[in-house]
């Protein structure tokens, strides 16, 4: 599912006052990772991810792994936090046209 450029702003919106749900660490986008972040976004829909302190490029490296491995968008990487969509099978969100 492609999000398109309204449906990512509404999201941003939505997750600026979300906290960290899932924190990665040296190891990086191990299993049990992208586990613990399917798990939330079977929850939530919209979870926030905070990074190790990598480059930019192997933070958006790891960022596309985990939403490979998640089946999952990536709407939003603002420093050492990504911001993760996946649409659950009775959606709360509601996303714009």
């Amino acid at each position: 599912m492609a999000l398109t450029g309204k449906q990512i702003n509404y999201l941003r919106g939505l997750a600026h006052s979300k906290g960290v749900s899932v924190s990665v660490g040296n190891a990086g986008a191990t299993g049990a990772v992208a586990d613990e972040i399917s798990a939330a976004l079977a929850k939530h829909e919209l979870v926030k991810v905070k990074l190790p302190a990598l480059s930019k490029s192997e933070r958006l490296e790891m960022l596309d792994s985990l939403c490979s491995q998640t089946s999952s968008e990536r709407v939003q990487h603002i420093g050492r936090v990504g911001v993760l969509y996946r649409e659950a099978e009775k959606p709360r969100i509601s996303l714009p046209k």
